[in-house]
């Protein structure tokens, strides 16, 4: 079991990532790859994603192992709420001190002993970086781009959705019952037992913010338990899984279109932009909530709209597909 020991100060300072964290997002996928499980969420994005793989897992499966620790270092963080995009994570890799890499690899290297070690290439990767040279960790980052671009940046969106949805949820929390109230809410693998987040995790833990506060990052392949950094002295992040409606995907257009049209739907699709409940969404629009909930559902299924349940009430925001027909077709932005 984790447990994170939040004091007045802490609970101050928790505060929510604006958006998905595209290392975290790259490093927790390459363990969904070779998971088995959900099956129903990722099973089509684990097929898809090794196509198009050319080497990629072989030498990253030298630094992340297919469960247990991984070094810290992989998933760079600033400690602020604005995550690092693909690129400035990369830098950010690139500077970590040798001696840390040193020191994490170690400590991979003794996980490594109770479980198939990495063979070939893969290992002579991780001794190199263990002796602190610089060219293999030029190749492990192009090797990290490399699989980025194929396992990832294909459902950024979808990715970015999730999180977003998410983020809605947790910020009507806080402005509800403050940050009691968002901790509260957070999914029912992590329980909050003031003072104590406590959450179900492969191992004990005791981590002490000591008045730095906590970083929740919500994530798409994050699955099952939550992560923390190993390193107690690095920004505390708390990195959960976000609820899977379905598989990631790029919605194509269809027959559904149609239906879109009209004064009323296209005011609905405007007072969700922010994000908002069925009687929300009834209120702005002037229809009744059976009307308003109809709408929501006919926009849900067009792949437009999102929908989380949130204590009682269920709250409904855009995809990236609502939010680019309402913006009139902007594109959406990959890290």
């Amino acid at each position: 079991m984790l447990r994170i020991h939040v004091s007045g100060v802490d609970l101050s300072r928790v505060r929510m990532a604006t958006r998905p964290d595209a290392m975290w997002e790259t490093i927790l996928s390459f363990h969904r790859l070779r998971d088995r499980r959900g099956s129903t969420v990722f099973g089509k994005w684990r097929k898809e994603s090794r196509n198009r793989l050319n080497g990629e897992a072989r030498v990253l499966s030298a630094v992340v192992p297919p469960r247990g620790y991984f070094p810290d270092f992989l998933t760079p963080s600033g400690g602020g709420a604005e995550p690092f995009g693909l690129d400035a994570g990369m830098e950010a890799l690139r500077d970590t001190p040798a001696d840390r890499i040193r020191g994490e690899l170690g400590l991979l290297a003794i996980g490594a002993d109770r479980m198939r070690r990495p063979s070939g290439a893969a290992a002579a990767l991780s001794e190199a970086l263990a002796e602190g040279r610089t060219e293999p960790l030029g190749r492990l980052i192009t090797t990290l781009r490399a699989y980025h671009r194929a396992a990832v940046e294909p459902y950024w969106p979808h990715i970015r959705a999730s999180v977003e949805a998410d983020r809605a949820v947790r910020g009507r929390a806080l402005l509800d019952g403050g940050a009691d109230e968002l901790l509260a809410t957070l999914p029912p693998m992590i329980r909050w037992r003031s003072p104590v987040l406590e959450a179900d995790y492969p191992v004990d833990r005791e981590l002490r913010l000591d008045g730095r506060g906590l970083l929740l990052q919500p994530s798409f392949f994050c699955r099952g338990t939550p992560v923390v950094y190993r390193d107690p002295g690095l920004p505390p992040v708390l990195v959960y899984p976000v609820t899977h409606p379905g598989a990631p995907a790029v919605a194509e257009p269809g027959p559904w279109l149609g239906r879109l049209v009209g004064h009323t739907r296209s005011t609905v699709l405007h007072s969700i932009d922010n994000g908002c409940t069925t009687s929300e969404l009834a209120r702005r629009t002037g229809v009744s909530l059976a009307s308003a909930s109809q709408h929501a559902s006919v926009l849900r299924e067009a792949g437009l709209v999102r929908t989380l349940r949130h204590g009682s009430s269920v709250l409904h925001t855009l995809t990236p597909l609502g939010a680019a027909l309402l913006r009139g077709g902007a594109p959406v932005a990959v890290p």
